[in-house]
């Protein structure tokens, strides 16, 4: 799950807070880089427990108004098939999702407030009637009202951002990324796998593990080669006036760039560039980009560097 942009992300956040905290502890700042990153992947999970949570207050709603001193006909025997839901009923008994909740004890039961409002958004929705309307009744029908709520419901929720922040702070830039492994998550569900369905890993494989160690490892420890290149073709500043954040993003770059021949160039130099656009200031954009394609160039001239 944990992807290359995640991991780049990361290892800038930790080799910032690294020079920050004035820590020289190597072994522990790669340590809390891979708990920052098993914690994206309880994120993870913790989003899947989300559409769980909004079907049990679907039906703890049923429950209640069937309970009222006189209930209506629509009370006494509601549309069931939002709490029926196939995808859903499959997801509550999925193996590795109920190991997460069983080892991390994490639920959504103190955050009612929020799955209530929620809720009430759905339910008002095109979406959720035109669903609730149809004789569809199939599998595919169910997982793709599933799809359809997280991208309107889920995606760019601002108080689902701020509830999330409160628990986590390390989850504070993780949504974004982690919502398209949900989004994969429920496109890849199949019926016949029951509770065994496969979730996404945590990584990849094993050497999108070792990236990530490498590439951490190879921005500090080479950190005086990569900010001489920078300080050399950073016309008419100097390096002290240089927005840190700037000076860290070229440096993990310049670490990847010279690290991984497997890598071209252009993906990394796109990748870091999107990075300080979002991170840094309004203009290191294109700065990191003009003095990262210059260190580039001097180096292919000087013959350190082959790679496209």
């Amino acid at each position: 799950m944990i992807n290359r942009v995640l991991i780049r992300l990361k290892i800038i956040q930790i080799v910032y807070a690294y020079y920050q905290n004035g820590s020289k502890n190597l072994d522990a700042a790669e340590k809390e880089l891979f708990f920052s990153l098993s914690k994206a992947y309880d994120l993870y999970n913790y989003l899947l427990m989300l559409m769980i949570a909004l079907t049990n207050y679907a039906q703890k709603r049923i429950d209640a108004a069937k309970t009222k001193l006189a209930p209506t006909k629509e009370e006494l025997y509601p549309n069931m098939k939002f709490v029926e839901n196939k995808f859903i009923v499959q997801l509550d008994i999925n193996k590795q999702l109920l190991d997460f909740i069983n080892n991390q004890k994490r639920s959504w039961h103190n955050d009612e407030d929020f799955i209530k409002e929620l809720y009430e958004k759905i339910i008002v929705s095109d979406i959720y009637k035109e669903y609730m309307a149809s004789e569809d009744k199939s599998y595919e029908a169910d997982r793709e009202l599933w799809r359809k709520l997280y991208k309107a419901f889920v995606f760019n929720n601002e108080a689902l951002d701020v509830l999330l922040e409160d628990q986590s702070l390390y989850w504070n830039d993780d949504k974004e990324i982690v919502d398209t492994f949900v989004l994969k998550t429920i496109k890849r569900f199949d019926e016949k796998s029951g509770a065994d369905q496969q979730l996404l890993p945590e990584f990849k494989d094993e050497e999108d593990q070792e990236f990530a160690r490498r590439l951490f490892r190879r921005t500090i420890l080479n950190c005086d080669y990569y900010r001489h290149l920078i300080s050399e073709n950073v016309r008419n500043w100097d390096l002290d006036r240089v927005a840190f954040m700037d000076v860290v993003v070229m440096q993990c770059a310049l670490a990847e760039i010279l690290t991984f021949p497997n890598i071209p160039i252009s993906v990394s130099l796109n990748e870091y560039v999107e990075i300080a656009k979002i991170y840094s200031t309004a203009k290191s954009g294109s700065f990191v980009n003009g003095t990262l394609d210059g260190i580039v160039n001097q180096l292919k001239k000087e013959g350190k560097l082959t790679k496209k």
